[in-house]
């Protein structure tokens, strides 16, 4: 965000309205940004962590007039729906063809039943076939004697359709099989 666009918003996150630990947040795969706090961040990032009553700030923040505002929104209301008022603010969120198409990139609006395998990866971002991936930590693959390192790309992956926390791919000219918190979707 340049410095021009920063001055042109208040400087407060611009989903909960805090004013403090706030940072730029990569809102993906356009790779537009907003400015978030640690909190906000922190739970869109690690969706084990949310506090649904956190996000009633989103009564507010959803009616933004910054596209990567009304994703953010967008994705933690379709998140967080079952709560019941979530749902109610979705139905009378409007956002534009495009905007909505971004805020879908993450496939988290997807309903899934009790017996589809989802794979997430480390950040909770949904993954499908043929996506590329980056490893998050280094690993020893077993039967191929080699350590595949933090930041290398795995892509083209595959999914294993009877394990979600499984990915197929090539590292290293070698076939191998990833738990899925050791990678992180990329674009």
């Amino acid at each position: 965000m340049s410095l021009r666009e920063l001055n042109k918003r208040t400087i407060i996150c611009e989903l909960c309205s805090n004013e403090y630990d706030l940072s730029p947040f990569i809102v993906v795969p356009k790779e537009d940004d907003i400015l978030a706090c640690k909190t906000c961040i922190t739970q869109i990032e690690n969706p084990e962590e949310v506090d649904v009553n956190h996000w009633r700030c989103l009564n507010d923040s959803m009616w933004s007039t910054v596209p990567a505002v009304q994703v953010v929104a967008w994705r933690m209301l379709t998140r967080l729906r079952k709560e019941g008022w979530p749902q109610d603010l979705l139905d009378m969120m409007y956002l534009e063809e495009e905007t909505l198409e971004w805020a879908k990139a993450t496939g988290e609006h997807i309903e899934e039943d009790e017996n589809t395998v989802i794979h997430k990866d480390a950040n909770g971002t949904r993954l499908a076939n043929g996506d590329s991936v980056v490893l998050i930590k280094d690993l020893d693959v077993k039967g191929a004697n080699f350590t595949a390192k933090r930041g290398e790309f795995m892509r083209n992956i595959s999914l294993v359709h009877d394990n979600a926390e499984h990915i197929e791919g090539r590292i290293q000219g070698q076939q191998v099989v990833i738990v899925t918190k050791y990678v992180k979707k990329s674009n």
